[in-house]
């Protein structure tokens, strides 16, 4: 009997150490993330990660591989994950339908229109007749963007104007530095590796928008949640929000944090490298809300040139498309 009753005790005691682990891991919500681990998101989860800022947050996030945005999406709609990266005009065509999604932003990075240095171009009239490349097809929002900018203030259809080159980003790249296209529109971080081999910014997408009215600073790219997993932990997307940051303020303060992520960034040279820290912490998203009158105007832009291919039958923003600091 007394050998009962100190199995029966150590076997309490054990309990009783797991259990608060166990309410721990009950109360610490996981968060399952189709992420393309080949681009540049990889580089702030896996920050996020081995730092632990999900951890200290109060959550834990769990990373699967994904070949692209569009299966990205297809899982998160089936509930197969919580959580991707895509853009707010997606989300807001998606609430649009009663799909219940928030956008938590992650990126304002965009990259502008690329010319060799020995271009004699100065403005966007200068490629008449000439061949731009565009990664991203007819409807990547840097494109639209520069159609309205050359519309509106150099009076001149660039769409009719020009031959496009549509491709996937590294084929742009490519075009660009062999000389087969006379400009390249292109992802942010392909724009970095093509100016650390030499060529040259002629108009960034930043300024055309600021020419057009829009706001630079609104986060085209964002973490997006589903609702329903916002509603079992309301203070989530909050603290999905804070780990992002800690993680960015970790990269621009902390030069070892690059160089143990180095090998997974594919820089060629240090000039990539380099290129690559600076475009990704330029991205950083400005604290606070993000301005709904902005993305509005960003929206009836979109739809004006992208129409029903880039945003369905929305014409006006529907609520809820952003998180609120706070909320």
């Amino acid at each position: 009997m007394k050998l009962i009753r100190t199995l029966a005790g150590a076997a309490l005691a054990a309990l009783a150490m797991t259990l608060p682990a166990l309410a721990d891991s009950a109360a610490k919500p996981i968060v399952r993330a189709a992420l393309q681990l080949s681009g540049t998101v990889n580089w702030e989860a896996d920050t996020i990660r081995h730092y632990g800022f999900d951890e200290k947050n109060g959550f834990s996030l769990s990373v699967s591989d994904v070949a692209g945005t569009p299966a990205a999406q297809i899982a998160l709609m089936a509930g197969e994950v919580d959580m991707i990266v895509s853009d707010w005009l997606w989300v807001a065509r998606e609430r649009a339908k009663g799909r219940d999604l928030v956008f938590i932003p992650y990126s304002k990075s965009v990259g502008g229109l690329m010319v060799s240095d020995k271009s004699p171009a100065k403005s966007l009239a200068d490629f008449k007749g000439q061949k731009i490349g565009v990664a991203g097809g007819p409807i990547d929002k840097s494109w639209l963007i520069l159609r309205a900018y050359a519309q509106k203030v150099e009076h001149f259809d660039l769409a009719k104007e020009t031959e496009q080159v549509f491709g996937a980003p590294p084929l742009i790249y490519k075009a660009a530095l062999g000389g087969e296209v006379q400009g390249a529109v292109n992802f942010w971080n392909f724009g970095a590796r093509m100016e650390a081999a030499g060529m040259k910014t002629l108009l960034p997408i930043g300024e055309a928008a600021t020419a057009l009215g829009l706001d630079p600073q609104t986060p085209l790219l964002g973490y997006v949640v589903r609702g329903e997993v916002l509603k079992a932990a309301p203070d989530l997307a909050g603290k999905i929000a804070t780990a992002s940051r800690m993680a960015k303020e970790k990269l621009a303060a902390d030069p070892a944090a690059w160089d143990r992520i180095r090998p997974m960034m594919n820089a060629a040279t240090d000039k990539d490298f380099e290129a690559l820290k600076a475009g990704f912490i330029a991205g950083t998203p400005t604290p606070g809300p993000v301005d709904e009158a902005a993305a509005s105007r960003m929206l009836a832009l979109m739809a004006e040139l992208g129409g029903e291919e880039l945003v369905g039958d929305l014409k006006t923003l529907p609520s809820g498309v952003f998180y609120v600091p706070g909320s």
